[in-house]
């Protein structure tokens, strides 16, 4: 599997379809697999977090969601393709009904996690739904909540989709998935649940593809405008550095089951 390194973090140069016939595998596997996804404010924060850093490398499979990363990879004289989350979301839904393996919604505001379920619901009837909840406050990702784990075993799902934000889904993945049992697909989701629910519009289709929908959620929600300066401006930044310095150091390794 060809990755592309940029900033010190490994991102998997597959399209959408190879990613699903990759979790169809993970599927049928008695391990248990881990997926991100990635866009260029997860590799600004890796610059600064290690522990994050090396979890996004550990992942068994880490995507593009982000024309940025796309964008930085050509800069940099890579090919990268894009998955955006939402994308990957819709369709593993679809599969997991064709294999009929149940989904646990976890993260996000009150009440979205239930919704983006019932959308997916609709569209996929035989969907099997374990659970959807916020998971309450969490504040420390290492630390484990025992009355959410247990709700998650007593549901047993095959698959967990995990919406806490960038850097905090991660780390609850990494600290928590040896103690979920049934569960042999973890991934962060980020934002998803708000797109799919319908709480925050997606950008239409043609500033998708013109790289544009940074702009459409800055016009949207002008409160975003420190994340998005972060990916048009510090991003580009250090994509430019490291295209004259080249890196530094070799991205961390990092091996599961710790919570250090």
């Amino acid at each position: 599997m060809e990755k592309v390194e940029i900033l010190g973090v490994k991102i998997d140069n597959l399209s959408l379809q190879e990613v699903l016939e990759k979790i169809s595998r993970f599927l049928d596997s008695a391990d248990q697999h881990f997926i991100c996804t990635p866009n260029p404010e997860f590799l600004i924060k890796a610059q600064k977090d290690e522990k994050f850093k090396g979890i996004l490398n550990y992942a068994d499979i880490a995507v593009a969601d982000g024309i940025g990363l796309v964008k930085a990879a050509k800069f940099l004289g890579r090919y990268l393709q894009r998955v955006a989350g939402v994308d990957l979301v819709w369709s593993l839904a679809e599969l997991a009904e064709q294999k009929n393996c149940s989904i646990y919604f976890l993260g996000a505001g009150d009440l979205v996690a239930a919704a983006a379920a019932a959308v997916l619901k609709r569209d996929f009837s035989g969907l099997k739904i374990a659970g959807a909840e916020s998971g309450g406050e969490i504040i420390d990702p290492f630390f484990t909540d025992e009355d959410l784990i247990g709700r998650i075993n007593d549901a047993a799902p095959r698959i967990l989709l995990v919406a806490l934000g960038q850097g905090k889904q991660e780390k609850w993945i990494f600290a928590h998935l040896d103690k979920l049992p049934s569960v042999k697909l973890a991934v962060g989701v980020g934002g998803s649940f708000d797109y799919i629910s319908g709480l925050t519009p997606r950008a239409p289709k043609f500033l998708r593809r013109a790289g544009l929908e940074w702009l459409y959620r800055l016009i949207r929600e002008p409160k975003r405008w420190p994340r998005i300066l972060n990916a048009i401006i510090v991003f580009p930044l250090l994509i430019l550095k490291e295209k004259i310095f080249g890196k530094k150091n070799p991205p961390p390794e990092i091996s599961g089951g710790t919570t250090d």
